[in-house]
């Protein structure tokens, strides 16, 4: 799958889910919040395209897909992306 199909994916699930995906400009990167009881997926404008995906990805697999269809194709990138993250901040160093 290319990344427009995967970044599309994600974003049509965010929806089935009922939270708001919200691209913005700032000093972050961007990952799942909520506001007011609003469930929202916040992510850097700026990022390029891969980034965004894997922040869509993480923040899904926060929120929980136990309850929906998710292709297997999709259900397996997100379950690297959240691998990936888990990996690298055991990597990090506790300041």
């Amino acid at each position: 799958m290319k990344h427009e199909e995967i970044h599309q994916e994600l974003q049509d699930i965010a929806r089935q889910l009922g939270v708001t995906v919200r691209y913005e400009k700032g000093d972050f990167e961007g990952g799942y919040c909520i506001l007011k009881e609003s469930k929202i997926l916040l992510v850097n404008r700026k990022l390029h395209l891969s980034k965004k995906i894997a922040i869509l990805a993480r923040g899904l697999s926060e929120i929980g897909l136990d309850d929906i269809f998710v292709k297997p194709a999709i259900r397996h990138y997100i379950e690297d992306e959240v691998a990936k993250a888990s990996r690298t901040h055991k990597q990090t160093p506790a300041t």
